[in-house]
């Protein structure tokens, strides 16, 4: 008995130092988050739900899977936040139809001409020119309903793929664990306008903000919004059979 009181010591030590160790990674994501957002998401409610995502990354971690800690935790992390964005489902429908519309346009064109659907081809497809469409991408790019996370979270439940989420939603970490899905993803991004995919390497995997980007780029920090949004309609539409 006394070992086993030990052994749950030692666990709860370790759960404590992980949490105290990334508490920032929390406040990093929220911020890096919100700033694509409307005003009525307020980042101390995206910290709050990513502090209860950390809690449950430490206490669910398991080392030898090979994914580091803050990985881990990261994903775990935006999940929460996800979930905390979904409760107030502020999207226009409207919205939601203008970007299914803008996908199914890019797969007929792609279908079409076998190769990347340009700027100018897809503006002239939905019959707006080149400034109207950007300034289309320039509105959605803040929605979640377009990052990457939401991507990942959107693919379906599995039995077995759940981690304590609730109920009827899927798990991000369990998608991002499929390793099937997790190819073709990859596979997905890399086969994006060079553009396109240095702007998403830079955002998700470097964690620079679209004003950094832009800075990177020499381009404005609007502009970083429309490539990235566009990158995720594409990423959309060819992971379309993962996601439905």
């Amino acid at each position: 008995m006394q070992a086993a009181e030990a052994y749950k010591s030692v666990q709860q030590s370790d759960v404590d130092r992980l949490v105290l160790e990334h508490t920032p990674l929390v406040k990093r994501i929220a911020y890096h988050m919100v700033a694509r957002l409307p005003p009525s998401v307020q980042v101390d409610d995206l910290i709050q739900a990513g502090a209860i995502g950390l809690i449950e990354a430490a206490r669910n971690f398991d080392d030898t899977q090979g994914a580091s800690f803050e990985t881990y935790a990261g994903i775990r992390i935006r999940g929460a936040m996800l979930d905390e964005i979904r409760k107030s489902d502020w999207i226009p429908r409207s919205m939601r139809r203008r970007m299914r519309e803008l996908g199914e346009v890019m797969q007929h064109l792609e279908q079409q001409h076998g190769r990347q659907a340009s700027t100018e081809e897809i503006a002239a497809a939905l019959e707006m020119d080149v400034e109207e469409y950007n300034r289309m991408l320039g509105e959605t790019a803040a929605l979640p309903l377009l990052s990457l996370d939401e991507l990942l979270a959107e693919r379906p439940e599995k039995p077995g793929n759940r981690q304590g989420g609730h109920a009827g939603e899927p798990d991000p970490l369990a998608t991002l664990e499929d390793e099937g899905f997790r190819k073709a993803l990859v596979e997905m991004i890399d086969r994006l306008p060079e553009r396109e995919k240095l702007v998403m390497g830079l955002y998700y995997d470097e964690g620079l903000n679209l004003k950094e980007i832009g800075l990177v780029l020499e381009v404005s920090e609007s502009r970083v919004c429309q490539i990235h949004a566009q990158a995720l309609a594409r990423l959309r539409t060819r992971m379309k059979d993962w996601v439905e």
